[in-house]
């Protein structure tokens, strides 16, 4: 116990870490099959995500047992307890990356991600219906655990040959999502801004029609079809108009926060390529090296400012 009161004490935001660089990874990965590049750095990348998926759990599991009021404290938390559901989600993640290693393993991982994603969803759900929250807390921090978790949980089983199940995760992403959405965008239109400590959390706007689309692209067969299109307009307009109010999210100085962006933006990265792969010629298959490009870029800006908030000592402070 005295060892583990030394650890570093990690929020669940930290999890988007992962999101981000498994993202970028599975990018390169499609990136591979379609443009022939480097298979070697989607699987390094990968690797990446995966120890530090498995030092933030570690330390997450850690925080659970030697400050135990603080992780309490965080779930209870209007916001932040949303990012809890990360650590189920970025499983099921880890579990796509193993699965050309490791079918056994990958099943494994998603199983234990699935059943902690459902368990917390429902729970926070829950929670959420018996009402008493603050409008202000209102935030796109929400479609993290069903949303989010819905689709990453239908994206790997189609995987893993379970469409049937992945259909089911899909449904229920997808309402949850347009509800969410509705929800959102009426406390974004008529009501006082964000305050500037949660700006950064918009940017979690982006993930539900990207992640979605890739989930839908999974679970679907033949050539890409009006809907997968449909969402993924949508995506690239949230992207165009979080690029728009950049400035006034940034009023906030760079902090881990700033990853909620990354499951989006990877996402948006990789589903023209998996287009492409399905025989994709309009539209998407011309704005898909532009998209990798920007996905990457993004990505390694992050990867610098939070190296860099590391070696000043202010990563879990910013």
């Amino acid at each position: 116990m005295a060892l583990l009161s030394k650890l570093p004490i990690v929020p669940a935001s930290f999890f988007g870490i992962v999101l981000g660089i498994a993202g970028l990874g599975g990018a390169w990965r499609a990136a591979h099959r379609v443009w022939h590049l480097p298979a070697l750095i989607g699987e390094v990348l990968l690797l990446v995500a995966t120890l530090v998926w498995l030092i933030i759990l570690a330390l997450y599991a850690g925080k659970w047992i030697s400050e135990r009021s603080e992780a309490l404290g965080e779930i209870r938390h209007p916001v932040q307890c949303c990012f809890v559901g990360l650590a189920g989600l970025t499983t099921m993640v880890i579990a796509a990356a193993a699965l050309p290693y490791s079918r056994t393993a990958a099943l494994i991982l998603f199983v234990l991600g699935f059943i902690y994603t459902v368990a917390f969803a429902v729970w926070l759900t829950g929670s959420l219906w018996e009402g008493g929250r603050d409008n202000a807390h209102i935030t796109a921090a929400l479609y993290l655990p069903v949303v989010g978790g819905s689709f990453v949980a239908a994206a790997v089983a189609a995987a893993l040959g379970y469409a049937g199940w992945g259909e089911l995760a899909f449904g229920a992403g997808a309402f949850t999502w347009l509800a969410v959405d509705a929800m959102l965008l009426q406390r974004l239109y008529a009501s006082e801004a964000l305050p500037l400590n949660i700006r950064p959390t918009i940017g979690i706007q982006l993930a539900p029609p990207t992640v979605g689309a890739l989930a839908y692209i999974n679970l679907s067969n033949g050539p890409p079809d009006m809907f997968v299109h449909a969402m993924l307009a949508y995506g690239l307009m949230q992207a165009v108009v979080l690029i728009r109010i950049l400035p006034w999210i940034v009023a906030r100085p760079f902090s881990v926060s700033y990853w909620g962006f990354t499951f989006g933006v990877t996402a948006l990265s990789t589903a023209p390529l998996r287009l492409i792969e399905r025989g994709e010629t309009g539209p998407f298959a011309a704005l898909a090296p532009y998209l990798f490009i920007g996905g990457n870029l993004i990505i390694l800006l992050m990867i610098v400012a939070t190296i860099r908030l590391l070696f000043q000592g202010r990563l879990l402070s910013a």
